[in-house]
């Protein structure tokens, strides 16, 4: 070997090591190593604790300070550059766009999973179906006794609770049936967690929630929820195959489209790329992050293919 190639060989090996060092260095902002600070709407709470579980167990030196907080509060802090990256129930709007643009910034979004709005009851509820015209009638002020939205109901009034006035799940049903704001029997309980509870203790009242509390029968967690309140089902007469049948926020529902209170879940990055923000976008799209979406009883952007082999 000549001294020439022999110089390149011990440099080419040099860069490899310099680089395995960089990757194993918690202060080196790459995609498996420094730090994020993530926002999460609060009604992703309980699937991004998983994520972020998953990927640093995977990146000892992988970082990421995730808190939750109102959809509402999460923007404001991805336009103030106050985090780096966000989990919501929507994409960013043109005027958020140019506003980065404004600021020579080109932030990306990932579509990450499609969730449901449940509507949630006392477990011993007299009917657990209700049609989508009164649920509208609920939200802009024409009906408010459970008499009114539900056939043989009480003439009881509805108290609705939210999680919080600013999350994605108030957002999303003002956006779906048009209003700008809630009649007085709307209120907030701040957390989605506050809503379970006050719904279990006042048979009474109808919460909204996202189904990623509800939807996982192994998770500890979503268990003991599921038996404190019970998911209204929906009737859609615009549903094409029996749209008398009313349809529940499960997994196969959201899938179909069929549920009719839907939504998509993105993860947004406006950091630099090559950075950890990068590396967990890769993560939540990839393989490993979309089966824990898929098993927490949520649709996964990319359906997770299962691989048989076939011995004869």
């Amino acid at each position: 070997m000549s001294n020439m190639k022999r110089i390149n060989s011990f440099l080419a090996l040099a860069l490899f090591f310099v680089a395995c060092n960089v990757a194993q260095d918690k202060n080196v902002e790459s995609i498996t190593s420094g730090t994020l600070k993530l926002g999460v709407d609060e009604s992703y709470s309980l699937l991004m604790d998983t994520e972020v579980f998953t990927y640093s167990h995977l990146n000892k030196y992988a970082s990421i300070e995730a808190h939750n907080a109102p959809e509402s509060s999460i923007i404001e802090q991805l336009l103030a550059d106050s985090i780096q990256a966000a989990v919501i129930g929507r994409a960013l709007t043109e005027e958020e766009l140019a506003f980065f643009k404004s600021k020579q910034r080109v932030p990306e979004s990932f579509l990450i999973a499609k969730d449901g709005i449940a509507l949630i009851v006392h477990p011993e509820h007299a009917d657990s179906v209700i049609h989508i015209d009164k649920i509208k009638g609920l939200f802009t002020g024409t009906d408010s006794l459970w008499s009114q939205i539900q056939d043989g109901g009480n003439n009881r009034a509805v108290k609705v609770v939210f999680d919080h006035p600013g999350s994605c799940n108030a957002r999303s049903i003002r956006e779906k049936f048009g209003v700008s704001s809630f009649p007085s029997w709307c209120f907030s309980e701040q957390t989605t967690e506050n809503v379970i509870n006050f719904v279990h203790n006042n048979p009474g009242s109808l919460g909204v929630i996202s189904l990623s509390w509800i939807s996982d029968a192994e998770d500890s967690t979503c268990a003991k929820y599921r038996k404190l309140v019970r998911p209204l089902g929906i009737i859609e007469p615009t549903n094409v195959i029996k749209p008398d049948m009313p349809r529940r926020p499960f997994q196969a529902y959201v899938f179909d489209g069929t549920y009719p209170l839907r939504r998509d879940v993105y993860y947004i990055r406006t950091g630099l790329r090559g950075t950890l923000g990068t590396g967990f976008a890769n993560h939540l799209v990839g393989e490993k992050g979309q089966l824990i979406i898929h098993k927490m009883g949520m649709v996964a952007a990319k359906t997770p293919n299962r691989t048989v082999k076939i011995v004869e």
